[in-house]
């Protein structure tokens, strides 16, 4: 079935679960509000955005050498106990993450790590971009505002599609690890190394400087 937009904002907003979570709660559910939230809580779903604002100050540094060695990743995940650090979920989420650096490039760990430069940068060619396509003036801000979501979900980590699994992003993919697990979990800091990219890796640097 169909599931609003808005549905899924409401579920959101009541739990504190991810826009991908909320929405196949309500698919599950038949589109029944209540419903879905019950499904939430018991797969402890609701229950992790609530641990997301406790300390992190456990974790592991994990690392990725993609084959043919020309690209590697060290990633910092933490977690609240060197008991959950040691597990094997934290660490295949850990593994899972460093090749998603990988694979997908991001250039932050989320939206508000993007510095202010960057974001200026990208708000202008967005807006050049829809003049030259012609768009209405009424509509540019619509636009431009639509077109700096799809930006963010390719340079911040959190925000992009699993590489093992599309249609679930990174952010949602850390809740459900929080849900089972039990503690909150965040991404600290990652490096991605390629072979020959030393000019790129500095104009990242310098982007994330602002």
């Amino acid at each position: 079935m169909e599931i609003s937009a808005q549905l899924v904002k409401q579920l959101r907003d009541k739990t504190g679960a991810g826009m991908m979570e909320c929405k196949k709660a309500l698919v599950e559910s038949g589109g029944d509000l209540d419903g879905a939230e019950v499904i939430l809580r018991k797969t402890g779903i609701a229950s992790a955005a609530k641990k997301a604002t406790r300390t992190t100050k456990q974790g592991v540094i994990g690392s990725y050498i993609h084959a043919g060695a020309q690209i590697g990743v060290m990633i910092e995940v933490n977690c609240e106990s060197d008991f959950v650090a040691r597990t094997d979920d934290f660490q295949g989420l850990v593994h899972d993450l460093a090749m998603q650096v990988a694979a997908a490039d991001p250039q932050f760990v989320r939206r508000e790590d993007v510095s202010q430069a960057a974001l200026d940068k990208e708000r202008d060619i967005a807006r050049a971009r829809a003049l030259t396509e012609g768009k209405p003036e009424k509509i540019l801000d619509k636009i431009v505002e639509g077109r700096l979501a799809k930006y963010y979900e390719e340079v911040c980590l959190l925000e992009q599609p699993f590489i093992k699994e599309n249609t679930t992003t990174i952010a949602d993919l850390i809740k459900a690890k929080i849900a089972k697990l039990g503690e909150n979990i965040s991404v600290a800091r990652f490096v991605r190394f390629k072979v020959g990219d030393t000019a790129a890796a500095e104009d990242r640097s310098t982007a994330a400087q602002g």
